[in-house]
């Protein structure tokens, strides 16, 4: 096939079935280390309580047009392949949460793409199953040596501890956290690289980020991919977890702790 001098002056967005979004794209993400060293201690951060949206209610996501379905209660869900105890098939989060998320969706529709969730408010039944049970036997499985403080530290980089300490909840437990990725309308989910709830360096944010020059067709894809979620999340206002490329969060501890804002908007919620 020949391509004429015309086809070659085109803009190189109205080539791109990604249109305007393209350009996210190609903008790469910064470097987590900073990130990583935001987050330590965020439980600690301050809640408003005096605000009005720490009164919000949890609404479902599909009232506001999100797509998505709970992994934890479905059992086509590697690594673990059943439904997890305690799992709900709602994906419930807070509404002003949503309303940004409907925001990002207009954006992605544009480009025939949107969102696809995979958790929000998550029951503390599966947030201790994972914090004091999966994970542990997998890092130890993995490397025998762990034990005490630096396994706690480890299971905590991926998994909060389950409290329902109203000064101190766990993220997903504020409906205020979510876990997600982008699909096209048609359905079929973008490549980003691993595994949603990879526990290893590959879903680090930044991962493919700091690869080699060999890095692979696949790596790139992934690598831009990931890019274009972090972008038109975080410039929606979301705080992205910088060790999950899945994980955001609006108005919680962790988010106002990544985003150095005096208080979080919200706090312990309950279905």
């Amino acid at each position: 096939m020949t391509y004429s001098k015309g086809q070659a002056d085109v803009a190189p967005d109205s080539l791109s079935p990604f249109g305007a979004l393209a350009a996210l794209r190609e903008r790469p993400i910064l470097d987590q280390t900073p990130i990583r060293a935001a987050r330590e201690g965020f439980r600690k951060h301050v809640i408003d309580r005096a605000g009005a949206a720490y009164r919000e209610k949890l609404v479902p996501a599909k009232t506001h047009g999100i797509a998505g379905e709970n992994y934890y209660f479905i059992n086509r869900n590697p690594p673990y392949w059943r439904r997890i105890g305690g799992s709900i098939p709602d994906l419930l989060m807070r509404e002003g949460v949503a309303a940004r998320l409907k925001d990002v969706n207009l954006r992605l529709a544009k480009s025939g793409l949107e969102l696809f969730l995979f958790d929000a408010w998550r029951p503390k039944d599966v947030q201790a199953y994972f914090h004091d049970v999966w994970m542990p036997a997998e890092l130890k499985k993995r490397r025998p040596s762990l034990a005490g403080e630096a396994l706690v530290r480890e299971v905590e980089r991926y998994w909060a501890a389950p409290t329902v300490d109203e000064n101190s909840p766990a993220p997903h437990a504020t409906g205020a956290a979510l876990d997600l990725t982008l699909r096209w309308t048609s359905g079929e989910q973008l490549w980003m690289g691993s595994l949603f709830d990879d526990v290893t360096e590959i879903a680090h944010r930044d991962h493919f980020e700091r690869a080699s020059d060999a890095i692979s067709f696949s790596d790139e894809e992934a690598r831009a991919n990931r890019r274009l979620l972090h972008w038109v999340m975080t410039e929606a206002g979301f705080a992205g977890h910088p060790d999950e490329w899945w994980h955001f969060s609006y108005g919680d501890q962790f988010w106002a702790a990544l985003t150095e804002t005096p208080a979080a908007i919200y706090g312990l919620a309950s279905r």
